[in-house]
């Protein structure tokens, strides 16, 4: 089955990666960090370091 935090935190942050630059583009931000912090606190060493590489992604996407 998968872990579902993992899996909607990787769907988060693939959206405010390929969001459009506007006002919700912050909020989608957001929500892909919120959403990472909850699937880190659940997930196994495997998946915590995909989530760090996800991290960085969104940390390093342009404003």
């Amino acid at each position: 089955m998968g872990n579902k935090l993992f899996q909607k935190a990787r769907e988060f942050v693939e959206e405010a990666l390929h969001s459009e630059h506007d006002g919700d583009q912050q909020k989608t931000e957001e929500i892909a960090k919120n959403a990472l912090s909850s699937a880190f606190a659940n997930t196994n060493e495997a998946e915590k370091e995909q989530l760090r590489e996800l991290q960085e992604e969104l940390e390093n996407h342009p404003k």
